[in-house]
């Protein structure tokens, strides 16, 4: 139990940072467009797909602050 943290750390903040993916592909009529495209990829898709990864990039980044 020697691990424990005072409830308010003071980097909580740093969890809205976890916000910005969710709302990025909440609406998806903001980006249901066929143009343009990359790779062959319609726009609709790699998206999506550039989210994944930012999301694990912005995941990452919370969990290193706040640890």
């Amino acid at each position: 139990m020697a691990n424990r943290r005072p409830a308010s750390s003071g980097k909580s903040g740093w969890l809205f940072l976890l916000l910005i993916p969710f709302i990025a592909v909440l609406f998806p009529q903001f980006y249901d467009s066929a143009t343009p495209t990359f790779a062959g990829m319609p726009y609709f898709y790699w998206y999506q797909l550039l989210w994944i990864v930012l999301s694990g990039v912005v995941t990452g980044v919370v969990f290193l602050v706040t640890r």
